[in-house]
């Protein structure tokens, strides 16, 4: 523990699942250690190749922008402390790993159910819903996402085998409009998401033409 009692609290990114429905918290998921780097690709959504140069410069929606992190998890200072963490004596950090894991998998619950309804003749069974899933990562950026790709190297493991240190890596894609109904939760956190950005670049100070080496457009 650092002994500057004015050194400034570590806020941590992570995610938090929501009630698709009544947007209650259902889990928080916080980063054990965050990141050093965090990737984001912003593809453009433009009209496609019609001929029409009156299209040129149109855009058909938001960009189709993709996150990637890559964590670790390690319980080997919470292992010097057995008494205090009989988690990780017991599971090493199996609970951290599922945590994340569960959340591309269906509930057993909804699996049984399913499978009930289909062995009973229903005709239409929808696909089984997920949690909203939002990635935080300070006040500034809380996006609603949907995990795309997801893999785990487990590095080192305690004499029982299980998982003591681990990399983790994320990719996500960040859900827009375009994915959900406008009237849904995550189209409204995508929206305060974009207002923000848009004001963030409202403090921007732009440039001056002689600082691109001209003085004024042809």
């Amino acid at each position: 523990m650092t002994t500057f009692p004015n050194s400034p609290r570590v806020i941590k990114g992570g995610l938090v699942l929501l009630d698709p429905l009544v947007g209650t918290v259902q889990r928080i998921i916080a980063m054990q250690y965050n990141p050093d780097s965090l990737t984001r690709t912003l593809q453009p959504q433009t009209v496609k190749e019609s001929g029409d140069r009156s299209e040129a410069l149109r855009l058909t929606g938001p960009p189709v922008e993709t996150i990637k992190v890559e964590a670790e998890i390690d319980a080997t200072d919470q292992l010097e402390f057995p008494d205090q963490n009989p988690n990780a004596t017991q599971y090493g950090i199996h609970p951290q790993l599922a945590a994340l894991e569960t959340i591309v998998y269906p509930t057993s619950d909804q699996i049984i159910l399913n499978n009930g309804l289909s062995q009973v003749g229903t005709l239409e069974i929808l696909p089984m819903e997920a949690p909203l899933t939002l990635f935080v990562w300070s006040k500034n950026r809380i996006l609603p996402v949907r995990l795309t790709d997801f893999s785990i190297t487990e590095e080192a493991f305690d004499p029982s085998l299980n998982p003591i240190r681990a990399k983790v890596s994320l990719s996500m894609r960040v859900l827009t409009m375009d994915d959900l109904p406008l009237d849904h939760r995550g189209s409204n956190l995508f929206l305060s998401y974009l207002r923000q950005k848009e004001q963030l670049a409202g403090r921007n100070q732009g440039a001056q033409l002689s600082t691109l080496g001209i003085s004024g457009i042809p």
